[in-house]
């Protein structure tokens, strides 16, 4: 494993970790809820992404990875209504009946499994698969190489997602994860 791969696995793997501590504690029927406040004007709903929604979004992003390096993604693939539900643009609903959203237990445990199965087929690879640049146009505009893209799917984006997880945690009264 090269110095690429082993930073892009490592940096990954620390970030599916806190993942994974952010989900200790939440409620699973509040879990794709957003926050509510009480204001002399009226409840205000804070429009912000709840926990089914980021693990169901980033649950989607090992197998765009592994495809983007040439991977089998069959392992990795949710589950084919998951991807219009929590694609990159779609909104966040609140789920007040808990009807919309499958639950939180599956979408951050197909989340976290296909993570560490997509990181295990990356370390097996070559630094020079980094290299080529991104079939997809908006990630070789803004980062070059499949390398940049995968770094920051794997890392970057997962983090900007697990910093709303934690906000909203914060709204229910849960404590610090870390």
């Amino acid at each position: 494993m090269g110095t690429g791969i082993n930073t892009i696995v490592n940096c990954a793997r620390r970030s599916a970790f806190v993942g994974e501590k952010l989900l200790v504690g939440i409620d699973p029927k509040l879990a794709a809820r957003k926050p509510r406040f009480e204001t002399v004007s009226g409840p205000v709903v804070i429009d912000t992404n709840h926990p089914t929604f980021v693990f169901g979004h980033v649950s989607l992003y090992p197998a765009k990875v592994a495809a983007a390096l040439g991977l089998d993604t069959s392992e990795l693939d949710a589950p084919a209504a998951w991807v219009e539900l929590f694609k990159a643009g779609a909104p966040c609903v609140d789920d007040v009946a808990g009807t919309l959203y499958p639950s939180l237990g599956d979408v951050s445990s197909h989340f976290l499994k296909a993570t560490e199965k997509c990181l295990a087929m990356i370390e097996k690879l070559d630094d020079s698969v980094l290299l080529p640049p991104p079939a997809d146009e908006r990630f070789r505009e803004r980062f070059h190489t499949i390398g940049g893209t995968a770094n920051f799917l794997l890392n970057n984006h997962l983090a900007i997602h697990l910093g709303q997880v934690s906000a909203w945690r914060r709204c229910f009264g849960l404590p610090s994860a870390l």
